[in-house]
């Protein structure tokens, strides 16, 4: 990639509205320090010194799209609760509009509450309902996103299994993106995985792509067997397999697989960079890159999130300097898998 091809990709960013479909999250953080061990139980004892909490999930997404200049419509389902009050209000300081997310009476929101001592996760605590939305709540969610259909260029679904991305209602969406040739990126559940057919891109990491294609990923030889057969089973345009320090191996249709080194120079903490990947990669095509360029603008912002402690996001500013230093460095060579 070139420096023009990157000053031409991120200075078209902010130009787009993308539509985010999937589990809302509220991630909480409770910070301190451990001086002993609990007398009731082998334990530490965190003496916790401050908090805060984030958007999570799906939000987290939105989050990653507002910050890259993008318009994000969240769509997803919360509890009638002071959570997702907390998330309204998080959602006003990021300047993403809450006009689709949709209250159901039979949920509570979900909230992963992490506790690090001396910049370690100690334990974390889920409170969630993961049963699948109801007849009547999965019809508001499909309403709502026929009435953004004609506005948007790209849908993401965030899939964490909480009960929202149900198969039903995304074959429907599924469709809806095809009649009118809206892109699709999913950030992929496992457990779900072979009913994200026909989408323009999937975006497991190795253990998640192995794990669907039965098939541990050990070597090159079994990563090319699983990228090429979930591009198959699946009909996708592309698979985007991460590979943490290994950096990322993206599959297209009719094209030879290519490999893209990882750009970290530290890695503090990982939540979230996968929110951040599907994020900049859709980002990317909506403003103009092809496949290739877009993976690597996605695993440049992967580098930089990393490098923080919880969920974080990206500017167009500061990918522009982590990609042009990498062009720099001689850090942006993609190789494809069986060439020199």
């Amino acid at each position: 990639m070139t420096n023009e091809r990157i000053e031409q990709i991120v200075g078209n960013l902010g130009r787009s509205k993308i539509l985010i479909l999937g589990d809302i999250m509220l991630d909480e953080y409770l910070l301190g320090q451990v001086d002993r061990i609990s007398p009731e139980a082998p334990v530490p004892v965190v003496e916790i010194t401050s908090s805060k909490q984030l958007l999570g999930g799906a939000a987290n997404v939105a989050a990653n799209i507002r910050a890259l200049g993008e318009q994000p419509i969240l769509l997803g389902v919360v509890g009638p609760d002071e959570a997702s009050v907390k998330l309204n209000g998080l959602l006003a300081q990021k300047d993403i509009t809450a006009d689709a997310v949709i209250t159901d009476e039979s949920r509570q929101t979900t909230i992963k509450t992490r506790v690090i001592a001396h910049g370690q996760q100690v334990v974390r605590a889920d409170r969630e309902d993961r049963h699948e939305l109801s007849a009547d709540t999965e019809q508001r969610v499909l309403d709502k996103f026929a009435s953004w259909a004609d506005e948007i260029k790209a849908v993401i679904i965030s899939d964490y299994g909480k009960g929202v991305i149900t198969a039903s209602l995304l074959e429907k969406v599924i469709q809806i993106c095809q009649d009118k040739d809206i892109f699709i990126g999913v950030d992929p559940k496992e457990t779900h995985f072979f009913n994200y057919r026909l989408v323009s891109l999937i975006t497991p990491n190795h253990h998640e792509a192995g794990f669907a294609y039965g098939l541990r990923i050990r070597s090159e030889a079994d990563l090319l067997e699983v990228g090429a057969g979930l591009l198959r089973r699946l009909e996708a345009r592309s698979i985007l397999i991460t590979r943490g320090p290994d950096g990322m191996s993206l599959f297209q249709d009719g094209a030879e697989p290519t490999h893209i080194p990882t750009f970290a120079r530290k890695v503090f903490d990982v939540t979230g960079a996968g929110d951040t990947v599907i994020a900049t990669f859709v980002a990317a095509v909506c403003a103009g890159a092809d496949l290739v360029e877009a993976a690597v603008v996605a695993n440049a912002a992967a580098g930089i999130v990393i490098g923080e402690i919880g969920t974080a996001s990206v500017t167009p500013q500061q990918l522009r300097h982590e990609l042009l230093l990498n062009v720099k460095n001689g850090n942006l060579v993609t190789t494809a898998h069986g060439r020199s």
